[in-house]
This record gives structure tokens, C-alpha cells and sequence, in this order.
């Protein structure tokens, strides 16, 4: 394979990435895609700009695609610069910390009955247990006990054993997460912990 047709191959996957997961960091593409040092990564992100749209969020810039390179990958999601972007960067951090689980995908509708469901902000398999991911971004405490008390009552009544992941960029929130899933199988990553 020649430059001309990696750099294409290299272009292609960067795509693909985005139309999978939305918004990515420049430091998350360099990890998925192998960009070596951050000048070349920048640089190799620099010429696909007619490809993505970027926006600095804190000390990075975070890429997503536009119109010209959602028609390239065939992608119908529309992203636009949005506050809640962390929610979405810590996912995707989580993801790749995991060693990118390819059974991996974002917002599954969970249901227990027809009444009773919820929808997880990831899901994945793993040596044949079920994992589901739930990314807390300060919101309310109440909220994420409500979550907690509806995958165990879920668990509960479909008899489908599940293990409940948490990722969360407050260091203060894992103890409490923890203790609100006290009797669920599972674990709370701080961002600190999976960067």
C-alpha cells in the first residue's frame, strides 16, 4: 500500500470513529488511530478539515463530523457544538480504557417489561456478562439513585444477571455511587483513574 492510499485508509477510519462515537478529543483519536505525537496528529486532523468541524473544550479541541464528511461515511446524526459534550468524552474514555470492547453500543433502550425499561448511555458484553454503562456528569444524586433502583429492579424481574459500570469526572461522587449500588454488581471509574 502505497502514502496516498494509507492516508486515505487513515482518513476513512478517523470517519468512522466519529460517526460511531459522536465526538472524540484530539488525545482519544491519537490513541485510536495511532497518530504518534500530538504536532502530527494536529496536523493530520488540520488536513481533513473539510471533513470536521472542532471546538476547544477545556485544554483540547473536540472534533465531530460536518455536513461534507457525514455524506462521506454515510452518517445521518447531525452533532453541532453542545454543553454536553463531556458526557459523551467520558464514554468515550471509558470505551477505550476497556481495550474497546467491539460489542460496545451507545444508548440501548433495557427493558424488563413493556412498561418497565430504561436506557443505558452504553452496553457491552464480556466473557458472557452483560455490562451496562451509565455516565454521570453532576447531575443530581437523586437522579443517579433513581437509575440505580431501576436496573435492580430490572434485574430483578427479567432474572437476567447484569453487572452496572459508572464513570464519573468528580472524584467525590465514586464513594457515594458505590455506596448507592451497594447490592448491584459493578464498579465506578473516576475520570483520574482511566485518562
Amino acid at each position: 500500500m502505497n502514502n496516498l492510499a494509507i492516508k486515505q485508509n487513515r482518513v476513512e477510519n478517523v470517519l468512522l470513529s466519529l460517526k460511531r462515537f459522536d465526538y472524540l478529543t484530539r488525545s482519544q483519536l491519537q490513541v485510536l488511530h495511532d497518530l504518534k505525537g500530538v504536532r502530527n496528529t494536529n496536523r493530520f486532523l488540520q488536513s481533513m478539515s473539510k471533513y470536521l468541524s472542532s471546538y476547544r473544550h477545556g485544554l483540547e479541541k473536540v472534533y465531530y463530523l460536518n455536513k461534507t464528511g457525514r455524506d462521506q461515511v454515510g452518517c445521518e446524526v447531525v452533532r453541532k457544538k453542545t454543553p454536553q459534550v463531556q458526557h459523551f468524552l467520558l464514554r468515550n474514555q471509558l470505551w477505550i480504557h476497556l481495550k474497546r470492547p467491539s460489542s460496545w453500543e451507545n444508548e440501548v433502550k433495557i427493558k424488563a417489561t413493556e412498561n418497565m425499561y430504561i436506557i443505558c448511555d452504553a452496553k457491552y458484553e464480556r466473557k458472557g456478562v452483560l455490562k451496562f454503562v451509565e455516565v454521570d456528569v453532576s447531575q443530581k444524586m437523586i437522579v443517579n439513585k433513581r437509575k440505580i433502583d431501576k436496573y435492580k429492579k430490572i434485574q430483578e424481574m427479567s432474572g437476567v444477571r447484569f453487572e452496572l459500570l459508572w464513570i464519573t469526572e468528580l472524584e467525590g461522587r465514586k464513594s457515594r455511587l458505590e455506596e448507592l449500588m451497594k447490592d448491584m454488581p459493578g464498579q465506578v471509574y473516576t475520570l483520574n483513574e482511566i485518562k
